[in-house]
């Protein structure tokens, strides 16, 4: 091996061209005793597979393909599509495995069987929550596609009247204004029940917890007995929209306190830190720094709380009941809402109200849907970049 010259070293001597194959001096490749040992080929990416990653991958799956359906049709008595793919999978991953275990370690062989897993869990939970909502607008398109479906109530209507006679207007109104009252009801309790929990703390933070998470778990009929019980027979109140958006907060609260502890958690302690260094105190803290940073999360807390409450049927039934046509006095009256509106048509069992019902169900995923995208946009964190660069041109 040759030494080469450098401005650390001038009593070595200078090589010429031909000792370093024409490259210019100082840029001598040295020589180590790894280079005829094969070098493995560099990945293009962190998160792209190689090419021969990708064939073990596919061809574990492709195997296991060949060996289920060897497995249910050929050797064991397990007809079914069901069977066909729960075999699939399992075979899936032991094929993974094994090829995984020819050219890597265990933890190679763990990573894969993992990702596959969670890989098949999260298809597994997409194709269910497409299949709901492909079948619901399949069987409910009918009836929606006919616009007095929507601007209609089901007044002075018979049940075995065509669908160009009455409509759903009653039951989506009052679906959101008992939805608007629970909201306005559970969403201060909730985001401040997480701020006592998380920012406050104690012995009866943990208190608080602990009824919280076990509130989550209450069924949906306990929630309306007890309204019906205190609002109803107690306080003497007539049954109304009022009353179902009570039972409907009852199970909201949990919901979006818990997921509002979790949120409110994740914020970084050093935020709460320079912020207090700054000589801010706990309340400002909390209103301008954990707050905004946490409303990504609040919005989602917020969403799942709707969604478990604007789906209940048992609490609308007992604290308020159905009605056919409009009612938009929340304290007058039995006022009707969508899930009970289906429920109501389903019991029936004549095929026109079931009908009806799947358009019904229909326009509750649509109304769902509004109030993600609603959440959501108000959710989004407000860009300062326009006002920064007005005040960059004024400074300028």
């Amino acid at each position: 091996m040759t030494l080469t010259a450098g401005p650390g070293r001038p009593d070595l001597p200078t090589p010429s061209p031909a000792d370093t194959g024409g490259a210019a001096p100082g840029l001598t490749h040295l020589p180590s005793y790894d280079d005829d040992a094969p070098q493995p080929r560099p990945r293009s990416s962190l998160g792209r597979l190689s090419p021969d990653e990708l064939f073990v991958r596919v061809g574990s799956w492709g195997a296991a393909l060949g060996l289920a359906w060897l497995v249910t049709q050929r050797l064991l008595p397990l007809a079914g599509l069901p069977w066909f793919l729960i075999s699939w999978f399992v075979l899936g991953l032991v094929m993974t495995a094994v090829t995984t275990a020819m050219t890597g370690t265990r933890v190679d062989v763990t990573d894969r069987v993992t990702a596959a897993v969670i890989t098949a869990s999260a298809a597994f939970v997409g194709l269910a929550l497409a299949s709901t909502v492909i079948y619901v607008a399949v069987k409910g398109y009918k009836p929606v596609i006919n616009l007095n479906f929507i601007t209609s109530d089901m007044a002075g209507v018979g049940p075995r009247d065509a669908f160009t006679a009455g409509g759903v207007k009653h039951a989506i109104i009052g679906s959101i204004i008992q939805i608007s009252i629970a909201i306005a009801i559970t969403l201060p309790l909730g985001v401040g029940t997480a701020i006592f929990m998380t920012e406050v703390g104690g012995k009866f933070a943990r208190v608080v917890r602990t009824v919280v998470e076990a509130m989550t778990a209450l069924p949906s009929i306990v929630a309306g007995l007890f309204i019906y019980t205190v609002w109803i027979l107690a306080l003497g109140q007539p049954r109304s929209g009022l009353a179902a958006a009570l039972a409907i907060s009852v199970m909201m609260l949990p919901i979006i306190a818990r997921a509002s502890d979790v949120v409110l958690r994740v914020v970084p302690g050093g935020l709460r830190e320079a912020s207090l260094a700054l000589g801010a105190s706990r309340w400002r803290t909390v209103w301008h720094v954990v707050l905004p940073t946490a409303r990504p999360g609040l919005a989602t807390a917020l969403i799942l709380g709707v969604a478990r409450g604007i789906g209940e049927t048992s609490p609308v039934l007992l604290t308020s009941g159905a009605a056919g046509f409009l009612v938009v006095n929340p304290v007058g009256g039995a006022m009707n809402s969508l899930p009970l509106f289906i429920y109501t048509n389903v019991r029936s069992g004549d095929p026109v109200a079931i009908q009806r019902a799947y358009g019904a169900a229909f326009v509750l995923l649509a109304l769902v849907l509004v109030f993600f995208i609603v959440a959501r946009l108000l959710a989004r964190p407000r860009s300062n970049a326009p006002s920064r660069l007005r005040r960059t041109k004024k400074d300028s």
